[in-house]
């Protein structure tokens, strides 16, 4: 039934929210004597969600978001100390290891085994490739796209590229907004798998689903009894 099944990256096969919830809670760690903790959080939402059209999703974008959210805050005090710093705290996140999601290996090598796997995620193509390489998963994957967002357009295009038919396309994927409203729009299947931290962004009020094409798992391990649950009708 499926031609392909897609994989999101960043906290589906492999660790990423937690990462910036740790930068984060270090950005808040340096602002703490101009702002609350609850201040610093709500502006650089703010600032990330301004900012998105500019420079898209990933670690550098976050990181001159950060920048920008700073200056602002520290109303002209901010010190070249305090910016050193906050460019650390990128550095530090695109050099960090990855870690892939408890299930991540075993499953896509199965699966790999049956069907051609492919991965769509989306944010800073270096970085990307960058956690792709580390993670040790690649040759488990006949197509790769990097994209700079996940709407139903880009998925249209990717799969215009492919001559894939939705109805037997299945995105797996952690993200409401991302990977799973866009492609149930167009027609396919959806497997949603929650990270245990999700970026506001990423929240799509009453967009869970029970109908056809919208499955729910706990964790990856499940996934392949699925697929052939879903295969055998």
């Amino acid at each position: 039934m499926f031609d392909v099944i897609a994989f999101d990256g960043d906290d589906t096969l492999w660790h990423n929210e937690t990462l910036y919830a740790a930068a984060q809670a270090e950005f808040r760690g340096l602002l703490e004597k101009h702002h609350p903790a609850e201040t610093v959080d709500r502006r650089l939402y703010q600032t990330e969600m301004r900012n998105l059209e500019f420079y898209g999703y990933g670690i550098k974008s976050f990181t001159l978001s950060m920048i920008e959210t700073a200056t602002e805050l520290a109303d002209g005090r901010l010190t070249a100390e305090e910016v050193r710093a906050i460019l650390a705290i990128g550095r530090s996140m695109l050099t960090a290891e990855v870690q892939l999601l408890e299930h991540a290996e075993p499953t896509v090598a199965q699966l790999a085994g049956v069907y051609p796997l492919m991965l769509i995620t989306k944010g800073d193509l270096r970085d990307q490739k960058r956690k792709l390489a580390k993670s040790g998963l690649a040759p488990h994957f006949r197509h790769i796209e990097i994209v700079t967002s996940k709407t139903r357009g880009d998925f249209e295009e990717i799969l215009g590229k492919y001559q894939i038919d939705p109805a037997h396309f299945l995105m797996v994927g952690d993200s409401l907004r991302s990977d799973v409203v866009p492609v149930l729009e167009l027609g396919g299947q959806v497997v949603h798998i929650p990270y245990k931290l999700a970026w506001a962004h990423e929240v799509v009020p009453n967009a869970h689903s029970t109908g056809p094409g919208y499955h729910h798992l706990e964790h990856l391990g499940l996934l392949p009894a699925l697929v052939q649950e879903i295969e055998n009708g």
